[in-house]
Parts: structure tokens; C-alpha cells; sequence
């Protein structure tokens, strides 16, 4: 079983930053994806960053050029950094990791931006 803690949520104004960190643990062999996917009231949740053991990133377009995302593989932790915040980027993040084909997830840390 894998357990994932996220942090870093929070209240800002746009155009600050944030950044979100979470922290994989429990009985991990191998974990091949990591990401970030978010979720608006009303909306259906959305991959926002994801990236591959080997560095490979992909983002979903309204977040390219503000958003990037990095992981550890030794400490088995993904970062998302959030530059340039907007509005519309107010969600709760979860944090996902898959391993072994099965998919895992965070709680979620709320991200506030005021306008």
C-alpha cells in the first residue's frame, strides 16, 4: 500500500506563487508516473502536470510557461512549482502516483487565488 501526503497549499493573490510538494511512502517498488491533477467546484477533476522515472513532463496547456513540476526519485516526492497564479487556478490539488499499473492518490490541498 502506498500512502501519499501533500503540502504547500494556501491563499494567495494572483500573480504570486506557490508550490506543492508530496511525499510518496509505504511499500513502493517502483513508481513510473507522477502528477498533479486538480479539481474546481463544479468541474470534473483534471490532469494539471505529470512526469515520467525518466523526466519526461507534460502540462495541460493553460498552465505551460507558469507551472513546473519535478520529482526525487531517491525520496520518492513530486513538487509542482505555481508561478503567476490565477483565479482560475483555484482547486484542490491531489497528488497521483501509479506504480505498478495501479493508480494512487493524495487527499488534496486546497489552493486559493484571489483576484
Amino acid at each position: 500500500q502506498v500512502q501519499l501526503v501533500e503540502s504547500g497549499g494556501g491563499l494567495v493573490q494572483a500573480g504570486e506563487s506557490l508550490r506543492l510538494s508530496c511525499a510518496a511512502s509505504g511499500v513502493i517498488s517502483v513508481i513510473n508516473a507522477m502528477g498533479w491533477y486538480r479539481q474546481a467546484p463544479g468541474n470534473k477533476r483534471e490532469l494539471v502536470a505529470a512526469i515520467t522515472r525518466g523526466g519526461s513532463t507534460n502540462y495541460v496547456d493553460s498552465v505551460k510557461g507558469r507551472f513546473t513540476i519535478s520529482r526525487d526519485n531517491a525520496k520518492n516526492t513530486v513538487n509542482l512549482q505555481m508561478n503567476s497564479l490565477k483565479p482560475e487556478d483555484t482547486a484542490v490539488y491531489y497528488c497521483n502516483v501509479v506504480s505498478w499499473g495501479v493508480n494512487y492518490w493524495g487527499k488534496g490541498t486546497l489552493v486559493t487565488v484571489s483576484s
